[in-house]
């Protein structure tokens, strides 16, 4: 861990000189308390760094949370083997998961299964469903579907080569409606009180005002959107690997977390929003998961409660370079031998999700050994990604 200053510690041992200056920036807003935290896999964000820990008091920072509101991770341990995949052709498997849950951009369901249904329902009896409504009408048709960009479902072998199904997303289209609906009232009232920021996607809301609430409101209800995204795409990953192997999944262990989020937390003896934007809590005991890139290991891991990271560990690999740059950089054949042995989407629209494209998440999860315990390693088969 890194000092940089009284208001700003580093786990990251790869820190590109613009994220640090970032970093810097978002810990000298005058609410910060006690420090932001910057994790191992800190990049380069919109007005936040992505990987970072923010405690505030009296104001949040909507885009220091992020436009993929509630975004998390899911993972299920089955009871299955490798022994249980050998001889079998997985990409039957891909297939059956690309076909049940809608991937890509805009990708949404034609229409509602029970499970969704219920889920939807459960949603429109929370407060924050009329900005929603708002936002994008048809949101329910959302839930279920996994969107585009990192966002992945996979399943993978652990270091016993016991059976993990694992996926990753968050509040889709209706999450960053809302986000991008109170970043704009956060800059506005920052434009009418005349505040000088030094990136106005710092831009803040003051608790105890109208606009606060309502960005509290949305925010919570698209967080509980993302958690109930993430349990209805399991439950079909479920059915379809059930469907493939011909016997019901047991579901021996299951982890779902947020890591674009904001709690009221006790930290250093004071009460504090705190937003974690590319990072999951990691208490003492808490269970928590931390992907790689596409074709690298995952972990499973359970948190160690480090005080001075505000009980927080990294979220993933982070990335070392842009879509854009990753385009250049990284052809298909190295990719295509990168993926060697994996079921995936075999197309050049995931260029942009190239291992190298991301840090080496051997180095990130060295840096985070004091947050967190690695539990499971986990190594993928089959790799879905919507383009």
């Amino acid at each position: 861990m890194e000092k940089i200053t009284a208001r700003l510690y580093n786990w990251a041992s790869i820190l590109e000189d613009n994220t640090r200056e970032q970093a810097e920036r978002t810990a000298r807003m005058p609410f910060i308390h006690p420090h932001v935290a910057l994790m191992p896999d800190a990049h380069l964000g919109m007005g936040a760094t992505v990987g970072s820990v923010i405690p505030t008091e009296g104001a949040i920072i909507p885009a220091a949370v992020g436009v993929d509101i509630g975004c998390g991770m899911m993972a299920v341990r089955t009871r299955f083997t490798a022994a249980d995949l050998a001889g079998r052709d997985l990409a039957g498997l891909h297939q059956r998961i690309s076909r049940a849950v809608p991937l890509s951009a805009g990708g949404r369901n034609q229409e509602l299964r029970p499970s969704a249904a219920a889920r939807v329902d459960e949603l429109r009896e929370l407060p924050g469903a009329g900005q929603a409504d708002g936002a994008v009408a048809h949101w329910p048709m959302q839930l279920g579907s996994l969107g585009s960009g990192n966002h992945f479902i996979e399943v993978s072998l652990d270091e016993a080569d016991r059976v993990w199904l694992f996926l990753h997303s968050g509040s889709r289209g209706v999450g960053n409606r809302l986000a991008q609906k109170h970043i704009a009232v956060a800059q506005e009232q920052c434009r009418r009180r005349f505040v000088s920021l030094p990136d106005r996607d710092l831009a803040y809301l003051v608790e105890g005002e109208p606009e606060f609430d309502a960005y509290i409101e949305a925010l919570r209800w698209a967080q509980r959107f993302a958690y109930l995204n993430r349990e209805e795409m399991m439950d079909r990953v479920v059915e379809e690997t059930a469907g493939f192997l011909g016997a019901d999944v047991e579901r021996v262990q299951t982890v779902n977390c947020h890591h674009n989020y904001t709690e009221r937390e006790r930290h250093f003896g004071r009460e504090v929003w705190l937003s974690r934007k590319g990072a999951i809590s990691a208490r003492a005991g808490e269970w928590g998961l931390i992907p790689g890139s596409m074709g690298t290991a995952s972990y499973v891991v359970v948190g160690r409660g480090d005080v001075l990271s505000l009980h927080s560990s990294p979220h993933g690999a982070g990335r070392n370079h842009s879509r854009a740059a990753a385009r250049r950089l990284f052809d298909r054949a190295d990719l295509d031998a990168r993926m060697t042995g994996i079921a995936w989407g075999r197309s050049d629209a995931f260029l942009d999700e190239h291992p190298d494209a991301y840090k080496p998440i051997d180095q990130v999860m060295e840096d985070a050994a004091d947050l967190v315990e690695i539990r499971h390693t986990l190594r993928q088969v089959v790799n879905v990604k919507g383009n």
